[in-house]
């Protein structure tokens, strides 16, 4: 598949079956998440790769409460990427988006779906959050960007018709 095709056919997935992303797999997807254009060249971001059922209940639950529901709003997705980005470099924040997004990309080219869950910002503010990154050996000043859920999925959604005025040309 072409980038540009891969860019207009990726869609974002809610419904996963239960099988195991291949190792193979999750190592292209952050390979093309680690080839993120950043800020100078900076390379902020940081990719954590669960896979753990009960972390991801973890998470889910955390999640969950932060939003004020009582349902997962990682969609029983059999994978979690988590990505955080150094806040003492001023575009932390886009450096961590252009990494989920490659990583979205990655993930419509080998055939699974994933989709961008938000709150991961909120969630390493906690102390359960700190602590966890301490548990895995993460030190530093970071903040959560955004998860990134992952897995096989039978559903592949149509495109949503671009909006009117979306694009300007000054020329």
């Amino acid at each position: 598949m072409n980038t540009l095709e891969s860019i207009k056919t990726r869609r974002s997935i809610r419904s996963f079956k239960e099988d195991a992303v291949p190792d193979e797999f999750i190592e292209k997807i952050v390979e093309a998440g680690s080839y993120a254009a950043s800020g100078k060249g900076r390379q902020s971001p940081i990719i954590i790769v669960v896979e753990n059922k009960d972390v991801i209940k973890k998470f889910s639950k955390m999640n969950a409460s932060i939003m004020g529901v009582n349902i997962d709003p990682f969609y029983q997705a059999p994978l979690l990427m988590i990505v955080l980005a150094d806040k003492t470099i001023p575009t932390h924040i886009y450096d961590g988006s252009l990494v989920i997004g490659n990583m979205m990309l990655a993930c419509h080219e080998l055939g699974l779906g994933s989709c961008w869950i938000h709150r991961a910002k909120e969630e390493f503010e906690t102390a359960e959050g700190k602590e966890f990154l301490k548990e895995i050996g993460i030190t530093g000043d970071y903040e959560g960007i955004g998860h990134l859920i992952v897995g096989f999925t039978d559903k592949h959604p149509n495109p949503a018709k671009r909006k009117e005025n979306y694009i300007y040309y000054v020329k």
